[in-house]
């Protein structure tokens, strides 16, 4: 079984491989109309793949790009190789590593690697979360009007009728502001540290959320699917994230926005 220094070590020299390609001329294939994928994505991920079968044989593997790798459903990786591709094919310096741990179903521990700002996010379920090395904590911020939110979009939002228009402008009217940043993953993490206050969004994967909602949750966070269960983990994936106080009010935006 991984400790949380084995995902910590993983997750750094997968964000080499990302420094190192950061602003270079990068080969791009299309998965959708706008969902796309660089060699780097890939590079990453093979990296990962590799030290995770080698060190940890016979686990599963749940991975952005690749899909399933077989293993024992008790012990289970869910990693985004790169998390913030779009940003990072057009030079934008927010992305990240994530990489989270599950045993039983249950995620242990999560890590989620800055490479540019060098901030590696990480917790243990049950003990904290940290930012390299020292603790965070979600913010104390009860009040929509005085919150700044973050939330995201899906690859489908010029078909899905779920394009979450409505609730970035009906939040972004209630908040000090609503940003989008394009990493999840670190969206989650700067709810844990307190950079934003709450956090949503209605279509996501498992692998971008499962290292950065641990860090949230374990920062203070109360982090939930929309529609405040607490598994927001099995697909269709939606996800909140914010302080107990702020989480019941943004649940009841969304509530009541149906």
């Amino acid at each position: 079984m991984p400790n949380l220094t084995d995902l910590e070590k993983l997750a750094r020299q997968a964000g080499e491989v990302l420094r190192a390609g950061y602003e270079g001329k990068h080969t791009i294939r299309y998965k959708g109309v706008i969902d796309l994928v660089t060699e780097v994505d890939s590079q990453s991920e093979a990296l990962l793949l590799e030290a995770i079968g080698r060190d940890f044989p016979g686990h599963k593997i749940l991975s952005e790009e690749i899909g399933v790798v077989v293993g024992r459903e008790s012990d289970a990786w869910l990693i985004d190789p790169l998390d913030g591709t779009v940003n990072y094919a057009h030079g934008i310096p927010i992305f990240s590593v994530s990489i989270a741990y599950a045993h039983d179903g249950a995620v242990t521990l999560g890590v989620v690697y800055d490479p540019l700002r060098d901030e590696l996010f990480s917790a243990e379920r049950g003990r904290g979360a940290w930012r390299n090395g020292q603790p965070i904590h979600a913010s104390t911020v009860e009040e929509l009007q005085r919150s700044l939110l973050v939330t995201g979009f899906s690859y489908d939002i010029r078909t899905s009728p779920r394009d979450n228009l409505d609730n970035y402008a009906h939040f972004s009217r209630l908040s000090q502001g609503v940003r989008r940043l394009g990493s999840a993953a670190l969206d989650l993490c700067y709810v844990g540290c307190g950079r934003f206050d709450g956090y949503w969004e209605l279509s996501i994967s498992p692998w971008d959320v499962a290292a950065g909602g641990l860090v949230a949750s374990e920062a203070g966070a109360r982090v939930t699917a929309v529609d405040g269960s607490p598994d927001y983990l099995t697909p269709p994936c939606t996800l909140l994230a914010a302080p107990p106080a702020l989480h019941a009010r943004m649940l009841a935006v969304l509530s009541e926005a149906g």
